[in-house]
């Protein structure tokens, strides 16, 4: 899931909520949604190789 911040950047969060918080995993932040979009298909890749 990505969103976008108030700085106008955008953030990486996890699909499923931490059992824990009850909220998102960080999973970074970036300056472009392109960006952010190609690290969440480099991280769906590596689950799985």
């Amino acid at each position: 899931m990505i969103r976008k911040l108030a700085s106008g950047k955008y953030r990486l969060y996890s699909r499923k909520k931490n059992p824990q918080t009850g909220k998102r995993r960080n999973l970074g932040t970036f300056d472009s949604k392109k960006a952010a979009l190609q690290h969440e298909r480099d991280i769906q890749y590596f689950k799985r190789h």
